[in-house]
C-alpha cells in the first residue's frame, strides 16, 4: 500500500475565480484605429452626437483654419488634438459642443505654389488669363484640404469633415466682401500711401504675422551730411552731421535728417585725413572737419572711423534743441534735381542714444517713423524703388544696377559706398555688422520697407461717433479670459501699439477689394444698392464676378462705369481669415453653431495673427471680440530643445508616428506635455508615453478581466461596502472634481495626468493589489468580493468616459468589449454618476494606513532580497499603532500576521499556507491544506 504522503496535492487552481477577458494586451493600434474610425463614419458619430445634444448649452470652439498648402505637421497635430480635447471634455459635461474644421485657401502661399509649377514649364503666369489662374489655385487648394482633412481624421479628430468651411467657398467669399463693406460704410477704411512690410521677391505687401527674423550680416555705414543753414547755432554751419545705418540703400532717397531735442551732441574736430577717391584730379583731405554726433556716442563714432582726434578735439557742446531749423544737404547734392534740395533738421521722438551717432538719416518711402515725421512736415515720398526692389530706371545713377536686398548692391565695395566714398560723405564702411532683420516666412527672402499706395482700416478713428477701434480691441481684450494670463498682455501690447491695418495685397489668388473709386475725388461708392449686387455676384460666382465685364451689371444704371476705378488689389488672407467667424458662427450653414465664440485656440504666434485680424474685424464691425476666452499653445520642439528645422533634419512627422505607434500614443503625448510653453518630442520621450499608455491599457484590462459576468444581482449598496471601497469611492470623488476643474482651466496635461497616477498608484499598486485575493479566492455571493466588483464596476464607468477624451480609439475598444453593440459608441456618454459617498470621513485613516503600508514593503525588502521570505505572505509584522483591527491590517499590508509594536518589524511567519489562497493563516494545519474561507468557496462553487 502506498504512503499517504506520496497521494499528489490538490490543485485548487480551477476553483480559483481568475479575471477572464478577450482584451488583449498588446494594443496593435496602428492595424486597429483605422478599423475602429470607418466604424463610426458609418455609424455617422458626429452628427448622432448632434441630434442627441440638440436643445443642450452649447459650448462652441471656433476653428482657427489651416493654411490648405502641404502636409499635416506636428503642429497640425497637436492643435487639432488640443481643440479635439476641448470638444470631448465638454461634449462629456453634457453640452452640445459642435467642431467644424475650417481651412485657409486664398493668399500668397497657394499662389507661389502654382507659379512655381509654371516656371518649370516654362509659363509666365502674367500670360495666362485671369480666371485660368484663379482656377488653378482654387484646385490646388482643394487638393490639399482633402489630404489634410484625411490626415487630421486619422488622428480621431470628431468634427464635421463633411462641411467644413473654406474660406475660397463662393458664400465666404461673399461674406468677406460684405465685411468689408461695412468698413467702408463706417469711413475706417481708406486709402493712402506709407511704407509697409514689402517682399521684392513676392512683389506684394506682407503682413507683420508673414515675417519672421533671422540674423543676418550688413554693411554699415556712417556718412557726413554738411550743414549749411543753422539759425540757433551759426557756428554748426560748415560741420558734418554724422548718421549711422545698416540700410545703405536708402541713402539716395534721404529727405531729412532726426534729431532728440534733449539729447546732448558735440562737435569734434578731426584730425585724420580720410581717404577718398580723386576728385577731379585732387585727393580729398578731411582735415579739420568737424562732426556732429551725439556725446553718450562718440567713443563708437571714433572706434567705427578709427578718427584719432586731437587733445580737445571736442570744440562744442550743445542741446539738440539747438538743431531747430538747420538744414544739410545731401552728400549727392553735385547730382543736382532731387539731391539739390536742402534736408531740414526735424525733431524725432524716437531717436535715441542706443546705437548709431544720435542722428537718422530719414527715408519716408522704406522707413514708418520716417514716414510720420516727413509727413508732419509736408514731405512725399518719391517712390523710386519698384515692386522688385530696383531703383526705378530713371532714378539718377542708380536705376536697374541692381536689386536693394542683394548684399552686393550695397555693401562696402558696391556703388552706392563707392559713390560717397568719392564724394568725401563715407566716414567708416564695414561688412559685418551682424542683426537681426525681417524675412517673408514663405520664401525666406528679405524684406524691404517700402512706401506704396495701400488699403487701410484706421485703428485711430472714431467708429462713427464712438470709440476707435483700437479702444475697443483693448477694451474687448480686458473682457476676455486669456490662458495662459500672460496673452492677454501679449495680445494687448501689440494693438496697443500697431499702426494702421494695411488690408491690401497685389497679387492674384484672393478676395478682392470689391470697390469702385470715383476717378475725380479719390472717394470710394458706398451705394447700399451696388454693394448689394457686388455681395449678391460673389455669393454667385465667387471671386471671378469682380471682372471688367462686370462693372456696369455691378454699378447698375445710375453710375458712368467710365467714372469709376475698380480696384484690382486683392484682400490681405488675414482679414479673410478674420472674418471666418462671420461666415461660420453667423451664417445659418451650420445652425448647431452661434455667435460669439466661447473659445479660439492656436498656436502663441497667433496674438499677432488670426486672434488679432479676428478681434480687430469683430471690434471694427460688432464692438466686441468674437470669442470669450483665448486658449494659446507653445511651439514643438525636437528632443534636444531645438526648433524642428528640415534643413537640420530633426523634424517629426505625425502620420510616421501614428504608423508606429498609433494616434492614441500621439495623443497622449499631445496631452501629456505642458503645451502652454514650447515643449519637446521624440523617440525616447515616445518611449516613455508608450509606457505610459501600457499601463493605462493594462488598468482597463484588468478591469474588464475582474468584471466578467457582473450583473445587478452581484451589486451591492454602498451602506453594506466595506471600508477600503468606501475609501476608493472618497478618491474617485476627488478626482471627479478635479478633473471637472482641470476641463475649466484648460489643463489638460494635469487632466491626463491626473487619470494616469490614479490608475497606477491608487489602482494598479493598491487597490488592485489588495483586493486580487477577495477577488480571485472569495466565494461569489461574499460581501466583500460583492463590495469590490461593484466599486470595480464604479471605476469603470467613470474611467472609460474620463480616458475616451485623450484615447479616443483605445476607450471605444474598451467599450465595445464589454458592452459590443451595432450603434453604441463610448463617445454617446456622458459625465459619469457616482454613489453617493458614505458620510464618514475615512480618508485620514486610509492615508496612515497607505503610509504605514510603505514603511511595511520596505521593511519586507531586505529579507525578500536575503531570501528569509520569497513573498509578503510569509512575513509577520509589527507596527507601532493599528489604525484598523490586526486581520484587516494584514489584508492590507498583504502578510501574514500584523501585531502592535514599538516599530515597524518584520520576520518569517511559523503559519502554513492555504493551498488554494496562498495566504499563510493560523488556520491551516499543514501546508496546502485550505483555510476555512477556501473551504466555504470550494463548497458554494461545488454545488
Amino acid at each position: 500500500m502506498a504512503d499517504a504522503s506520496d497521494t499528489p496535492k490538490r490543485d485548487w487552481r480551477d476553483t480559483v475565480f481568475l479575471p477572464k477577458t478577450d482584451f488583449p494586451m498588446k494594443a496593435g493600434l496602428p492595424q486597429k484605429e483605422p478599423a475602429i474610425l470607418e466604424r463610426w463614419q458609418k455609424l455617422g458619430l458626429y452628427q448622432r452626437l448632434r441630434e442627441q445634444r440638440a436643445g443642450r448649452e452649447k459650448f462652441i470652439l471656433h476653428d482657427g483654419p489651416p493654411y490648405a498648402n502641404g502636409d499635416m505637421h506636428i503642429g497640425h497635430a497637436l492643435n487639432h488634438i488640443l481643440k479635439d480635447m476641448v470638444v470631448r471634455t465638454q461634449t462629456l459635461l453634457g453640452k452640445d459642443a459642435p467642431y467644424v474644421p475650417g481651412w485657409d485657401c486664398h493668399g500668397l502661399p497657394i499662389e507661389w505654389k502654382v507659379e512655381e509649377e509654371y516656371r518649370k514649364k516654362k509659363r509666365n503666369k502674367d500670360e495666362v488669363p485671369a480666371r485660368e489662374f484663379r482656377a488653378e489655385c482654387r484646385a490646388y487648394a482643394q487638393h490639399w484640404v482633402n489630404t489634410q482633412r484625411e490626415q487630421l481624421k486619422r488622428l480621431g479628430i470628431n468634427g464635421d469633415w463633411d462641411k467644413p468651411y473654406l474660406t475660397m467657398d463662393f458664400a465666404a467669399e461673399a461674406t468677406i466682401v460684405a465685411e468689408l463693406m461695412k468698413f467702408a460704410e463706417t469711413g475706417q477704411l481708406y486709402r493712402g500711401a506709407k511704407p509697409v512690410m514689402w517682399s521684392p521677391v513676392e512683389k506684394t505687401a506682407l503682413a507683420e504675422a508673414e515675417i519672421e527674423y533671422e540674423d543676418i550680416t550688413s554693411t554699415q555705414i556712417d556718412v557726413a551730411f554738411e550743414i549749411v543753414e543753422a539759425p540757433n547755432a551759426p557756428e554748426l554751419v560748415g560741420a558734418h552731421a554724422v548718421i549711422w545705418t545698416t540700410t545703405p540703400w536708402t541713402i539716395p532717397v534721404n529727405q531729412a535728417l532726426a534729431y532728440g531735442a534733449e539729447i546732448d551732441y558735440v562737435v569734434v574736430e578731426s584730425t585724420r585725413s580720410f581717404a577718398s577717391a580723386p576728385v577731379n584730379g585732387a585727393v580729398q583731405n578731411m582735415v579739420d572737419y568737424r562732426y556732429v554726433v551725439a556725446e553718450p556716442l562718440l567713443d563708437a563714432f571714433r572706434a567705427r572711423t578709427d578718427t584719432r582726434l586731437a587733445p580737445g578735439a571736442v570744440v562744442n557742446r550743445f542741446k539738440g534743441s539747438q538743431l531747430a531749423g538747420a538744414v544739410a544737404r545731401h552728400p549727392m547734392h553735385h547730382l543736382g534735381g532731387f539731391f539739390a534740395k536742402p534736408r531740414p533738421f526735424l525733431a524725432g521722438d524716437f531717436v535715441t542714444t542706443d546705437a548709431g551717432t544720435g542722428l537718422v538719416h530719414m527715408s519716408p518711402d522704406h522707413g514708418e517713423d520716417d514716414f510720420e515725421l516727413c509727413k508732419a512736415h509736408g514731405i512725399d515720398p518719391v517712390f523710386a524703388v519698384d515692386a522688385g526692389g530696383f531703383y526705378r530706371e530713371d532714378w539718377a545713377w542708380l536705376g536697374g544696377q541692381g536689386s536693394v536686398i542683394n548684399k552686393k548692391f550695397t555693401a562696402s565695395d558696391g556703388p552706392i559706398c563707392s559713390d560717397l566714398r568719392a564724394a568725401g560723405a563715407l566716414l567708416a564702411a564695414s561688412d559685418d555688422f551682424v542683426h537681426s532683420y525681417p524675412h517673408s516666412w514663405r520664401s525666406k527672402a528679405k524684406v524691404i520697407f517700402r512706401c506704396t499706395p495701400q488699403w487701410f482700416i484706421a485703428v485711430d478713428r472714431p467708429i462713427e461717433g464712438g470709440a476707435t477701434l483700437r479702444e475697443t480691441a483693448l477694451a474687448a481684450i480686458a473682457a476676455t479670459r486669456f490662458v495662459p494670463e500672460k496673452g492677454r498682455n501679449r495680445i494687448g501690447a501689440m494693438v496697443e501699439g500697431r499702426p494702421d491695418w494695411v488690408i491690401s495685397r497685389q497679387r492674384a489668388w484672393g478676395v478682392p477689394i470689391a470697390l469702385f473709386v470715383d476717378r475725380k475725388t479719390g472717394h470710394y461708392l458706398c451705394d447700399p444698392a451696388v454693394n448689394a449686387r457686388i455681395v449678391d455676384a460673389f455669393r454667385a460666382e465667387g471671386v471671378d464676378a469682380w471682372s471688367e465685364e462686370a462693372v456696369p451689371a455691378l454699378l447698375g444704371p445710375d453710375y458712368d462705369p467710365a467714372d469709376y476705378e475698380r480696384v484690382t488689389d486683392i484682400l490681405d488672407v488675414w482679414f479673410d481669415s478674420g472674418c471666418t467667424h462671420a461666415f461660420v458662427l453667423e451664417s445659418g450653414r451650420w445652425p448647431e453653431l452661434r455667435w460669439p465664440a466661447d473659445l479660439y485656440l492656436e498656436g502663441s504666434d497667433q496674438h499677432r495673427g488670426w486672434f488679432q485680424s479676428s478681434l480687430l474685424e469683430s471690434c471694427g464691425t460688432r464692438g466686441r471680440a468674437p470669442y470669450d476666452a483665448v486658449l494659446t499653445h507653445g511651439f514643438t520642439m525636437d528632443a534636444k530643445g531645438m526648433k524642428m528645422s528640415k534643413s537640420l533634419g530633426n523634424t517629426v512627422n505625425p502620420l510616421d508616428l501614428m504608423k508606429e505607434y498609433g494616434a492614441d500614443i500621439l495623443r497622449l503625448w499631445a496631452l501629456s506635455v505642458d503645451f502652454t510653453e514650447d515643449h519637446r518630442i521624440g523617440k525616447e520621450i515616445l518611449a516613455g508615453v508608450a509606457d505610459q499608455y501600457r499601463k493605462l491599457r493594462n488598468t482597463f484590462r484588468y478591469l474588464l478581466g475582474a468584471l466578467d459576468g457582473f450583473d445587478e444581482g452581484e451589486r451591492l449598496p454602498v451602506s453594506e461596502w466595506p471600508e477600503l471601497e468606501r475609501y476608493m469611492l472618497h478618491l474617485v470623488h476627488a478626482l471627479d472634481k478635479q478633473l471637472r476643474q482641470a476641463i475649466v482651466d484648460f489643463d489638460f496635461n494635469t487632466y491626463t495626468r491626473l487619470l494616469s497616477d490614479f490608475a497606477n498608484e491608487d489602482l494598479s499598486a493598491f487597490f488592485f493589489d489588495i483586493r486580487k485575493d477577495s477577488l480571485y479566492c472569495d466565494a461569489p455571493t461574499d460581501t466583500t468580493r460583492r463590495a469590490y466588483r461593484t466599486m470595480l464596476d464604479v471605476l469603470f464607468h467613470a474611467l472609460v468616459r474620463w480616458a475616451a477624451a485623450v484615447l479616443t480609439f483605445t476607450a471605444e475598444e474598451v467599450w465595445q468589449t464589454r458592452f459590443p453593440s451595432e450603434d453604441g459608441s463610448v463617445h454617446f456618454l456622458d459625465w459619469p454618476e457616482l454613489p453617493a459617498e458614505a458620510s464618514e470621513d475615512i480618508s485620514q485613516r486610509w492615508l496612515a494606513i497607505r503610509a504605514l503600508r510603505v514603511r511595511v514593503t520596505e521593511a519586507i525588502e531586505p529579507l525578500r532580497r536575503e531570501k528569509i521570505v520569497r513573498s509578503s505572505l510569509e512575513a509577520n509584522v509589527t507596527v507601532p499603532e493599528l489604525p484598523l483591527d490586526a486581520d484587516a491590517l494584514a489584508e492590507a499590508f498583504i502578510v501574514a500576521k500584523v501585531s502592535p509594536g514599538d516599530e515597524v518589524t518584520v520576520t518569517r511567519t511559523d503559519y502554513h499556507k492555504c493551498g488554494r489562497c496562498w495566504r499563510l493563516l493560523p488556520e491551516v494545519t499543514e501546508d496546502d491544506g485550505l483555510c476555512g474561507r477556501c473551504t466555504a468557496a470550494v463548497g458554494e462553487v461545488g454545488a
